[in-house]
């Protein structure tokens, strides 16, 4: 089957899940979309025993489309970009100490205790992962995604501290945790099998100062193309194609493509952005990013689905899924907890807001989209399992009920806000 009529299947396939969800299901967008995409692997594993031809040709696609290299390649610019573009920097920058350290700190406590947990958890099932792949797997399923949940926040009516908090930690723990896990993966690409601290180093400050500097740059000459024309299609197709090409030119130079990404996303939805553009592009703009994440979301949710079908369980993988769901509920509980109660209060927070913090820490489409990226091998079928089984929780369970449990804890907050708002 060509290629073009797999994009058919996919495409069609997610019309049909979002009208099914907004027609009848009526979950937030994302949480809706999952949970059908999900209930379809579902379906399509009990029926696999019964009919097999159609998973043969699922089979080739997965095989034959080279899956991995349209995720990293494809999908990541364009997710990261299109939400960095649409976060307010003037006001993330009111918060700045604490989601720097959420998503700095944060995402390298939270790599190094899942990667050791993890390890453990997995040694005493009787499955031998390498440590260098359980830093891997900590790397990718530490990167928080708020996305399923701004909206049910929203109307749980939490300040504007949390909501920047979470959406800030998510945008840059995003291209943080993509350093982490590409400077590991290149160190597997080179042969190593053991961690190898100085070349991780060399290769981290590689790929995020070049991913930074390269990201400025892009954004002023993106920024300087803008101003220099008032012609809104134009200027959507010169953001699509400052994207593409930014990020295949950092892959290239070995830098960050995703942190590329994150800061010309920065630049163009806040540098001097009335400059830049009439009111009429920046609505065009916004809408046609904001259309194309939602795409790309739901393609990366049925291509996921996919991989499942062709998937061997185990039931020690499944096991491990849900061991591996605790250890990240204990890593954010003390990536949270730990600079918020030492003696110099790196993170400076009351209580409820703190355990909002900890409740929104969801785990979505880019840890989908990092462990699909990974080269095939009986390890990344182990981890594509965890990682769906831990995504899973988070956007069916988390998403689902954060909205009335944000609401109980808030409530003990109510008497503090009104009396700053009669002051």
């Amino acid at each position: 089957m060509p290629s073009y009529n797999y994009i058919i299947i996919l495409i069609s396939l997610s019309a049909f899940f979002a009208y099914l969800n907004q027609r009848f299901i009526k979950l937030p967008f994302v949480i809706g979309l999952f949970f059908l995409s999900s209930l379809f692997s579902l379906v399509a594993l009990v029926l696999k025993s019964y009919y097999s031809v159609p998973f043969d040709q699922i089979r080739e696609l997965v095989i034959n489309t080279d899956i991995s290299k349209s995720v990293l390649n494809i999908f990541l610019g364009f997710l990261l970009f299109a939400g960095s573009m649409h976060t307010n920097w003037f006001t993330l920058r009111k918060y700045l100490k604490d989601i720097t350290v959420l998503a700095l700190g944060g995402v390298i406590f939270s790599t190094l205790f899942v990667a050791v947990a993890f390890f453990y958890v997995a040694h005493w099932l009787g499955l031998e992962i390498p440590f260098l792949y359980c830093l891997i797997f900590g790397a990718l399923i530490s990167p928080t995604d708020p996305i399923a949940v701004l909206s049910i926040l929203k109307q749980a009516d939490v300040p504007e501290k949390i909501e920047v908090t979470l959406v800030g930690e998510s945008l840059f723990n995003d291209g943080v945790g993509v350093v982490i896990f590409i400077a590991l993966t290149q160190m597997i690409s080179a042969g190593a099998v053991v961690f190898d601290f100085p070349h991780f180093g060399f290769l981290f400050l590689q790929e995020a100062g070049g991913g930074i500097v390269f990201g400025l740059v892009l954004g002023y000459i993106l920024h300087y193309l803008l101003k220099s024309i008032n012609h809104y299609e134009t200027e959507v197709l010169l953001t699509l194609a400052f994207v593409m090409l930014g990020y295949f030119i950092s892959a290239q130079i070995h830098i960050s493509g995703a942190l590329a990404m994150v800061i010309m996303g920065l630049m163009v939805g806040n540098f001097r952005k009335d400059v830049a553009m009439s009111n009429e592009t920046k609505e065009y703009v916004a809408k046609f990013w904001e259309l194309l994440e939602i795409i790309l979301n739901a393609l990366l949710f049925l291509l996921i689905a996919l991989v499942l079908v062709v998937l061997d369980f185990n039931l020690k993988y499944m096991v491990l899924g849900v061991l591996t769901i605790l250890i990240l509920m204990v890593s954010r509980y003390f990536t949270v907890n730990i600079p918020r109660k030492t003696s110099l209060t790196v993170l400076k927070m009351p209580k409820p807001e703190a355990d909002v913090i900890i409740l929104g820490g969801l785990r979505g489409g880019l840890s989908l989209a990092l462990v699909l990226s990974l080269p095939a091998s009986e390890v990344k079928d182990v981890l594509l399992i965890v990682t769906y089984i831990c995504v899973a929780f988070s956007v069916l369970v988390q998403g689902t009920t954060i909205g009335t449990l944000a609401k109980k804890i808030l409530r003990k907050m109510q008497p503090s806000w009104e009396k700053s708002a009669r002051h």
